[in-house]
């Protein structure tokens, strides 16, 4: 019982997004930061060279946007975003994003 109450606690660890993050928060930080290349949802990118938001993981994202604030991704569009962000925006986008139905497939 005691296995099974921890393998669901940490698989819920795994997906879920960071105690603080505000989706609604990352809403109105995406329509000033991303909306003007990733759409206001993530759903529709201005070039096929920009990627579709929506969807993904929670921790994907928080991972990509603090790799491109530090350099780590080298984009230097997203760099220049990504770098006025706070920690606390990312979780935001994050769980905007990842809270979002995404066009490219289905969602269980």
């Amino acid at each position: 019982m005691k296995r099974l109450l921890f393998l669901g606690l940490a698989l819920g660890l795994l997906s879920a997004e960071a105690p603080g993050a505000s989706p609604e928060n990352g809403k109105a930080k995406a329509a000033q930061v991303c909306a003007a290349c990733h759409g206001p949802d993530g759903n529709k990118p201005s070039a096929s060279d920009q990627p579709i938001l929506a969807g993904q993981h929670y921790d994907y994202l928080v991972r990509a946007l603090t790799d491109y604030k530090i350099g780590r991704r080298t984009n230097p569009i997203m760099k220049g975003f990504a770098a006025q962000l706070s920690k606390q925006d990312i979780e935001d986008l994050a769980a905007w994003f990842s809270s979002q139905k995404s066009s490219l497939h289905e969602q269980r």
